[in-house]
Order: structure tokens, then C-alpha cells, then sequence
């Protein structure tokens, strides 16, 4: 493995989500691996786990770890190219290259603008990273994709149905929110889960919410929540906001919560989402602090997600 950006750089799922389920038994195996190596976790947005897991992990190996949030502790950065920098002090080019000279892995996290639909979609900012990064880079959430989230939510399912060793449905239900929010998570989710054979996977979304088809082929897409939760074995609640109508929020609807009611039509299904959650608007109270809610255990996995990422980078650099 070179960089991390996607699924698509990972050569087999089933054998990473078992590498990172063994780094959970045995987190200090690999800690010397790290011993003299430096991770470098650079945000453009705010974090709270995906900041703690990545450093935890780090640790895990033994690696040594700075943090870096451009919004409070550097230069304001110019992410265009051609302009005149009357107001930006450091032009991305030198900052990302700068600090890949100060580091052997290069984590970042960046968000979409929800307007440029165009930009967001090519991952214009992102791929600048990989081009100006003298080190491997991992995506810790880009415009479109949020890969160390799903990889941490197919470790999840994968604890909770034998390692897929039965048929399981997984449902990915939109849910209201007061904000517009990125797509990033339901895409890369739905992304990574196609790649599970055992799983039967179904998309429930209000009309205009369909995804971009890119990342959620082969899903059973339906307009009708309560039908889709059906004999589920998986539950998981995301919010995003419109494609077809870029960034926009088309549905208020509170109807869309997830409800208590609503977890009885399921096969006794857990419940999942990737935090924070917005309680009583998201989902009720009585579902998150239920003992179907598996939410803190997705956030445990998000430590070992990281981990075998950093593991299989580091040791692709020797």
C-alpha cells in the first residue's frame, strides 16, 4: 500500500478487516514498527475521534505524532492555484510539502465546499495532497470519501455477524439534521460494503436524496423507509445532504428519525452511526441508549482502523 484514499487502495478487504480485528486482541504487537517513524494528522476541519483514534493508534506502534489544525495553528493557506495572495499568507503547495518533509505518513482531513459539486466530486484539494506529499497520505475524510470511518464500520459488522459468515442485511437509512452535511460517509460506506459478498445492502432515502450512483451501485435503493427496515440485521443512520440538488436540504420531515418503533420492524438490528449524532432529531433517545446501539463500539474501531493502515504503510516503506 502506497497511499490511503479509498477502498480501491486496499487489495483485499477481508483480509485488512481481519488484520485490523487481530490489532484490537493484540494492539502492542507491531510496537516497534514505528520505533524512529513520524505521523503527521493534519486538519482542515474540526475532529474529536478521528483526531484521538489516529494518535492512539500511532501510539499502538510506537510511532511518534503531530497534529496540525490549519484554522488555529498555521498561516491561512491558499488552495487555488494562479491567484494573487493578497490575503493567504502560504499557498498549499509549499504547506503540504513542507510538512511531508516533516513526517513518514501524512494524514489529512478535509471537507467539501457543497456548492462546487463539480470540484468536490474530481477531490480537487485532495489530489493536490497526494501530488505535493513527498510521503504516503491517508485520507482521514475527503470531499467524498471518509475510508478509515467505513473500515472501522465493516470491522463492526463483521464482530457482530461471525465475520460474515451469514447472509446479513444492512440497511443505510438517511435521517433529518438540522445542517447541511457531506456525503462522504454514505458514500464511502457504501462503497466498502460492496465489496462484502454475504452482506444484502439496501439504501433508504427521501426522493432527491439518491446518492451518486458511483458509490451506490448494486444497493437496493428505496424511498421508503419503513419497508426497507424489514427484517434488517443492520441499521445504520446517516444524514446527507441532497446530490441532484448539490448541498441543499430538500426534506425536513422528522418522520425520517429513527425510532424505537420504527428498530422493531428489524431482525432485532443493531443500531449504528458514525458520531456525532444529533439525539432526538437523528435518532431517539430510547435507540441510542439501547442495547442495540453498537455506536460506541464503532467508535473503539476506529483506533484499529487507523492502526492497520499506519502498519501496512509503514511497512511498505522499508
Amino acid at each position: 500500500m502506497k497511499k490511503f484514499f479509498s477502498v480501491d487502495d486496499v487489495v483485499n478487504v477481508y483480509d485488512l478487516i481481519e488484520k485490523a480485528l487481530f490489532l484490537k486482541k493484540k494492539p502492542y504487537n507491531f510496537q516497534n514498527v514505528g520505533k524512529n517513524k513520524t505521523i503527521g494528522l493534519v486538519f482542515f476541519n474540526p475532529s474529536l475521534r478521528t483526531r484521538i483514534s489516529c494518535q492512539k493508534a500511532a501510539f499502538h506502534l510506537g510511532c511518534n505524532v503531530w497534529v496540525l489544525d490549519i484554522n488555529k495553528d498555521s498561516w491561512k493557506i491558499e488552495m487555488n492555484d494562479g491567484n494573487v495572495m493578497k490575503i493567504t499568507q502560504e499557498h498549499l503547495k509549499e504547506a503540504i510539502s513542507v510538512m511531508s518533509i516533516y513526517c513518514d505518513i501524512l494524514a489529512v482531513r478535509t471537507f467539501p465546499s457543497l456548492y462546487d459539486k463539480e470540484s468536490d466530486y474530481k477531490e480537487v484539494i485532495f489530489n493536490k495532497i497526494l501530488n505535493y506529499s513527498k510521503v504516503p497520505v491517508v485520507n482521514m475524510e475527503s470531499s467524498t470519501l471518509h475510508p478509515l470511518q467505513s473500515l472501522a464500520d465493516m470491522m463492526t459488522i463483521a464482530e457482530y455477524s461471525s465475520f460474515f459468515k451469514k447472509k446479513c442485511k444492512v440497511v443505510l437509512s438517511w435521517a433529518p439534521h438540522i445542517k447541511s452535511l457531506p456525503h462522504s460517509v454514505a458514500n464511502s460506506f457504501s462503497q466498502w460494503i460492496s465489496k462484502i459478498d454475504q452482506i444484502d445492502f439496501t439504501i433508504a432515502c427521501p426522493d432527491k436524496y439518491d446518492l451518486n450512483k458511483q458509490f451506490s451501485k448494486g444497493a437496493c435503493i428505496t424511498h421508503h423507509q419503513n419497508t426497507a427496515f424489514i427484517n434488517a440485521d443492520f441499521i445504520y443512520a446517516k444524514n446527507w445532504s441532497s446530490y441532484s440538488n448539490y448541498g441543499k436540504i430538500l426534506c425536513e420531515n422528522s418522520d425520517w428519525m429513527i425510532t424505537e418503533n420504527k428498530m422493531k420492524l428489524t431482525n432485532n438490528a443493531k443500531f449504528m452511526h458514525c458520531l456525532p449524532v444529533r439525539r432526538n432529531i437523528v435518532v431517539e433517545d430510547a435507540v441510542l441508549d439501547s442495547e442495540y446501539s453498537i455506536v460506541l463500539q464503532q467508535a473503539e474501531n476506529r483506533i484499529y482502523a487507523a492502526q492497520v493502515i499506519f502498519l501496512e504503510l509503514i511497512q511498505s516503506l522499508s
